[in-house]
């Protein structure tokens, strides 16, 4: 018995240590900057389909989010730096409707295009009046066809310096996905097509998308068949290997567009109440691979986080399989949610992928969790990058410093989220961008 006790004691010692040290690590290699005051009455400033919050341009990283007043902010800085030039613009948004977020992106010439207070309604489109400058213009008609019902406005920058736009046009569970490009050489946008991935008048897309270095563009998707979320549906991938104009599958087979529910290709089958979301990340390993992050149930009908990914030609699945507690996700608007829509980013090593999911959790009293784990060995570790909690936020990190530098720099917000469009009286809070100086220091 005594023998048993001494070897509990150290057991239990041993493990104190560990996270001790893990604490220390984390807090030696992350640094919190504040930006400025932001709205907090409900998580417009974090919704996950922000895409993107937060971007780098060579030496400048940009920021924006909805003051409490909202008014649209823009934000820059020098990369190493911790001061930020802030700058509210003349426009405003309904942030009463958490649907309503702000996209930003910087094109080649580093003009800043930025897109704002969607869900259902007429474009909103403006762009930066010199190069770095966050003075923006008169609002712009980008096409001039297809701008009236506009949700989910998303910039993509191309490696050429070009850029995407992709939105819905129509209504959830009735809605089609639109692809415009911003050419450098024209300063003009094109419509690639106005109906890239149809819904049929019956359903809807929910995208994620993601450009790799080659310039392939990779999409993924959810179907959802009406205004409820409990009626999403499966997994779906497409890509396109000349700027977005044509679309092929995984196995290089031409789609005919626009893609429909029959003839897209399924990543993964995935049935109506399974508690999937919608809208959450995907990314590519250096061979050009997608892995494609979501969250929906398991055996145990508890939502867990998982990943499918590409691997030899065959899609193929991860379970992170760490939580503990089940919920139900039903209905319409935006949703106050147990758990955040995750982000996925991958680290390629020789022989190795590491993976890496972002996201918040109740179960981890809503701090900013960071799980990992080597794709060959599948077992996954879980560490905190905050102290804090900071409610009802969701991931958006700085893609293309993370691609060209392998540097994560996370938005950062507290804010509030009552079920399907609610709002509190909070007071605003601080807009911050957490720095995490070098990840393998705070996973090995």
């Amino acid at each position: 018995m005594l023998k048993c006790r001494v070897m509990l004691f150290f057991h239990k010692n041993i493990l104190l240590i560990s996270t001790l040290l893990c604490l220390y690590s984390c807090s030696k290699n992350i640094n919190i900057v504040d930006v400025g005051d932001g709205f907090s009455r409900n998580s417009i400033n974090t919704v996950k389909f922000r895409n993107q919050a937060i971007t780098t341009h060579k030496k400048h990283q940009f920021i924006s989010y909805y003051d409490d007043e909202s008014f649209l902010v823009l934000a820059k800085r020098k990369l190493n730096t911790s001061k930020w030039e802030n700058h509210k613009t003349q426009f405003k948004g309904n942030t009463k409707d958490a649907h309503n977020s702000i996209s930003i992106a910087i094109d080649g010439n580093g003009f800043l295009h930025v897109s704002w207070d969607h869900h259902n309604t007429k474009l909103r489109y403006a762009k930066s009046l010199e190069p770095l400058s966050l003075e923006l213009g008169e609002e712009l008609v980008m096409i001039g066809s297809l701008e009236d019902k506009v949700t989910y406005p998303e910039f993509y920058n191309l490696p050429n310096g070009n850029l995407l736009f992709f939105y819905r046009s129509g209504e959830s569970g009735r809605g089609n996905l639109v692809v415009n490009t911003y050419s450098l050489s024209t300063k003009k946008w094109t419509q690639l097509h106005d109906n890239l991935i149809d819904g049929e008048n019956e359903r809807n897309a929910y995208t994620q998308t993601f450009v790799d270095k080659r310039g392939v563009i990779h999409i993924s998707w959810v179907w959802r068949e009406t205004w409820d979320v409990e009626t999403n549906h499966d997994l779906c991938y497409a890509r396109s290997k000349d700027g977005g104009l044509t679309w092929e599958k995984s196995t290089g087979e031409k789609y005919s567009l626009p893609i429909t529910l029959n003839t897209a290709e399924y990543a993964w089958k995935i049935p109506q109440k399974s508690n999937l979301i919608n809208q959450t990340s995907m990314t590519i390993d250096d061979n050009g691979n997608p892995f494609i992050v979501n969250y929906w149930n398991d055996d145990l009908e508890i939502p867990q986080f998982q990943f499918v990914y590409l691997d030899n030609g065959v899609w193929k699945l991860k379970n992170t399989g760490f939580r503990e507690s089940k919920f139900y996700l039903g209905g319409g608007g935006t949703k106050s949610i147990p758990i955040s829509r995750p982000s996925i980013f991958v680290e390629s090593l020789k022989d190795d992928r590491l993976v890496f999911v972002l996201f918040r959790d109740e179960e981890r009293e809503n701090k900013i969790s960071l799980a990992y784990t080597s794709l060959r060995n599948n077992l996954w570790k879980v560490i905190d990058l905050t102290e804090e909690t900071y409610g009802k936020w969701e991931p958006n990190y700085d893609v293309s410093l993370w691609n060209s530098k392998k540097q994560l720099h996370i938005f950062l917000q507290n804010v509030n989220q009552i079920d399907s469009e609610g709002s509190t009286n909070s007071k605003p809070t601080k807009v911050k961008v957490l720095e995490v100086k070098k990840i393998n220091q705070i996973t090995n």
